[in-house]
């Protein structure tokens, strides 16, 4: 496939609109052979009782990420994304900033991909550390 990054990103910012990631302000900023990257502020609406960066929003974010990645390797017209397991690792907390998600291709098979998803602060530390496994499907046709 080849990529056409600024239609790539207005296609994923497009379909965020009226989705949990235009409440979590996700926004979808870089994209080349193999990678998807999107930014999250880290601000009060995303943190856990303790006033940190709520994983769950991590792990959100990554998902996010993830799934439309793997946008890049299939027909929308006649395939569809779903994930269908994702774990993470959360190794260090963020009170303020931005956040960002930078997922890459592991595996592109044709029913599976798995994705890693680095989540890290402004400075490029790590946050946490994701991996996603997304089913490709065939979509079922309208009657």
């Amino acid at each position: 496939m080849t990529l056409d990054k600024d239609k790539m990103l207005q296609y994923c910012n497009d379909f965020s609109k009226n989705t949990l990631m235009q409440t979590l302000n996700i926004e979808f900023i870089d994209a080349g052979e193999g990678f998807l990257v999107a930014k999250m502020p880290v601000n009060p609406s995303v943190h856990q009782p303790m006033g940190l960066l709520h994983g769950g929003a991590s792990v959100a974010l990554a998902e996010s990420v993830g799934s439309a990645a793997s946008h890049f390797f299939i027909n929308d017209t006649e395939q569809e994304v779903r994930g269908i397991e994702i774990s993470a690792n959360h190794l260090k907390s963020i009170r303020e900033g931005v956040v960002y998600g930078t997922a890459r291709i592991i595996h592109k098979g044709r029913t599976l991909h798995l994705w890693e998803i680095k989540v890290t602060d402004e400075a490029g530390n790590l946050i946490s550390l994701c991996k996603l496994t997304n089913m490709v499907l065939t979509k079922e046709k309208k009657q």
